[in-house]
């Protein structure tokens, strides 16, 4: 069997799959925000013991339009947006740096569900970025401490080494705070809901705010339209 027959023999979605979740036929009943569908999302994942539910590829690109992408975790979302955190030296924090424009996937397969995020992402300040540090485990810490994030590496012993050293100083210094670490959050332009059904075929719900009003005033109270795309 060729490797392309054996990715089109495996199932894409579990049998069962829930409905939308959302009256398609009557957009005004849906949530307001796209936050508020999204909380709804996430506690379906959660009931129906998804894992990871918090897991997103956050993609970026650099000044020159390359591309990048990787998998990190929500930490939270407000009514500013999808927050997440990291180096500001490492490549995310580059190419944010550079172009702050950016996008968050979330999949959760079992539900045959995806949420599409996409907009302006800015770093909400070194408190920010200290209290969510703080807010690791010991090892997180560890590692967010050794830093060097992407770098070459000579040996995995170099590595063992300094987070070894790093571990005893989370564990005695648990205020000690990355110098480079920081708290973005993703404020949305368009926010999409996918899922997929057993025999109903595919639906999409986008929300939508005036890309002109978040890129001049990031943290305002975007007016959200919605609306159904063809799948």
């Amino acid at each position: 069997m060729t490797f392309r027959e054996r990715l089109r023999a495996l199932p894409t979605f579990p049998p069962g799959l829930p409905p939308f979740g959302v009256d398609l036929d009557d957009l005004d009943t849906a949530p307001a925000t796209p936050q508020e569908l999204f909380a709804q999302w996430f506690d379906d994942a959660l009931a129906a013991g998804v894992g990871a539910p918090h897991a997103a590829t956050l993609s970026t690109a650099d000044a020159e339009g390359r591309v990048h992408a990787r998998t990190l975790v929500i930490k939270d979302v407000t009514a500013d947006g999808w927050w997440f955190a990291g180096h500001a030296s490492s490549p995310k924090g580059r190419d944010l740096a550079e172009n702050p424009h950016a996008a968050l996937t979330v999949f959760w397969r079992d539900l045959g569900r995806q949420v599409r995020i996409t907009g302006r992402a800015s770093s909400a300040g070194p408190d920010a970025g200290a209290a969510d540090f703080r807010a690791r485990p010991d090892g997180s810490r560890a590692a967010g401490l050794v830093g060097h994030q992407s770098e070459p590496l000579a040996s995995p012993q170099q590595y063992r080494d300094a987070f070894a050293g790093r571990l005893d100083e989370a564990r005695e210094h648990p205020d000690a705070v990355a110098p480079s670490w920081t708290a973005w959050v993703l404020t949305p332009a368009t926010v999409e809901f996918w899922a997929a059904s057993d025999d109903r075929g595919q639906s999409r719900l986008r929300y939508r705010t005036d890309p002109r009003t978040t890129d001049t005033n990031p943290r305002n109270d975007p007016a959200w339209t919605k609306e159904l795309l063809w799948p």
